[in-house]
């Protein structure tokens, strides 16, 4: 079954596979890298040909025509550029359509359980849960103190509010620009899913507005999935802080997140 889309959901598809096309190298696709390229990477009628679609039906797909793509055709779509798994499920829910890989099941509440709540308060290390537009809906004594400026006051809880707007956020934060590129990348691909929510459209027009990073980070249509990692941080009485970070979904509300920051060596 399709779900409908909207003309600005169709833009964004053409935009974000137009985007991942000029992206590619065609030397590494075993494509000759000869003649003269106008735009970067592959041209349309070479990702039509890797894909076994018509050159047209590729072309009114980037330009944000009505259509009604299949997933299999997607699919074939997703390979031919080299899509990650964030990128491809992306790519499906752009064009309102399930992906055959995707698991099913999936629940669309993001009302916390209590038990998570109160789990929080068992963690040693620093600890919050995030929902679906990235808001703090509970967190731990080490999490408030470690995030000075977004979890130990009375302001706004929304992480990317924080780390866009916050001036405490880029003194807190190492390497500020590496981190908010990944920040802005990794929601898109988690938002996905409910781009047409008028809250989470609103956010994302209030941090276009009132943030140039964020604006030319979202415009440039990175799609990343949540990862862990090493996570460091200058904070304002502990000093200098590195962590390992680790994030999870919550059973039976895959649109929370739990993420802890365990203390490295």
């Amino acid at each position: 079954m399709m779900r409908a889309r909207s003309p600005e959901r169709q833009r964004e598809l053409g935009g974000f596979v137009r985007a991942q096309r000029e992206r590619l190298d065609p030397a590494t696709l075993g494509l000759p890298a000869g003649g003269r390229r106008r735009t970067p990477g592959l041209r349309r009628e070479e990702v039509a040909q890797l894909c076994g679609l018509s050159v047209t039906w590729y072309t009114w797909l980037e330009q944000g025509r009505e259509m009604a793509p299949s997933p299999a055709a997607l699919a074939r779509l997703a390979w031919a550029l080299r899509l990650g798994r964030a990128e491809r499920a992306y790519l499906f829910e752009l064009a309102g359509r399930r992906d055959p890989e995707r698991d099913a099941g999936e629940s669309e509440s993001d009302e916390v359980p209590a038990a998570a709540l109160a789990c929080l308060a068992t963690i040693a290390a620093p600890a919050y849960i995030l929902d679906r537009a990235w808001t703090a809906r509970g967190w731990n004594a080490g999490a408030q103190r470690l995030f000075a400026g977004w979890l130990d006051g009375e302001g706004d809880r929304n992480l990317l509010r924080f780390i866009f707007l916050a001036p405490a956020a880029r003194a807190l934060i190492c390497d500020w620009e590496a981190r908010a590129r990944r920040v802005a990348a990794e929601f898109r691909a988690g938002v996905s899913a409910h781009a047409e929510d008028p809250a989470i459209r609103a956010l994302i027009a209030d941090l276009c507005r009132e943030s140039s990073d964020f604006a030319q980070l979202w415009d440039a249509r990175g799609v990343l999935g949540r990862e862990g990692g090493e996570r460091t941080f200058n904070h304002p009485k502990d000093g200098f802080l590195r962590f390992e970070q680790a994030s999870f979904d919550l059973a039976s509300r895959s649109e929370l997140k739990l993420t802890i920051l365990v203390p490295a060596g």
